[in-house]
């Protein structure tokens, strides 16, 4: 009888063992699948730009929360932790439609920001881009 009693302790110590494993491991993999901030390709970057994007002030209470979204770039390293909060939006564009927002968050490169894309209609962040606004709009042209 105990032969049976000491067989059936090492059965559940080995049970409990493999169990432990295969949450440990269930837990590793969904970390590792969890979805990151998703880097906008140019086309679909430039699908949510219309001719007119009109400059949104940030006091507006009908922008959209970024705050999460903020967090999850941050902890990506997309974006630095030195730079606070309340300096990090630096400016805030509608399109014509009143569909997508575009905020552009401040960077520790001068004239270099990351921008945020909305779709308030669906109340959701389509993802982020990065903006070089001197090689954009030639900013760094010398004038003669």
């Amino acid at each position: 009888m105990t032969t049976h009693v000491q067989h059936f302790h090492l059965y559940l110590s080995i049970m409990l063992v493999v169990t432990t494993a295969l949450c440990v491991l269930a837990v590793i993999l969904k970390m590792k699948n969890r979805k990151g901030p998703k880097l906008l390709e140019r086309e679909k970057y430039n699908s949510t730009l219309t001719e007119k994007m009109v400059e949104v002030k940030k006091t507006d209470s009908n922008i959209f929360n970024i705050w999460p979204y903020v967090s999850r770039l941050k902890s990506a390293k997309i974006l630095s932790k030195k730079i606070k909060d309340h300096d990090l939006i630096y400016k805030i564009y509608r399109d014509s439609s009143d569909k997508f927002e575009h905020i552009l968050l401040s960077t520790e490169d001068k004239n270099n920001f990351v921008t945020i894309i909305v779709n308030k209609k669906r109340k959701k962040t389509i993802g982020y881009s990065f903006l070089d606004s001197n090689e954009r709009y030639d900013l760094n042209k010398n004038i003669a």
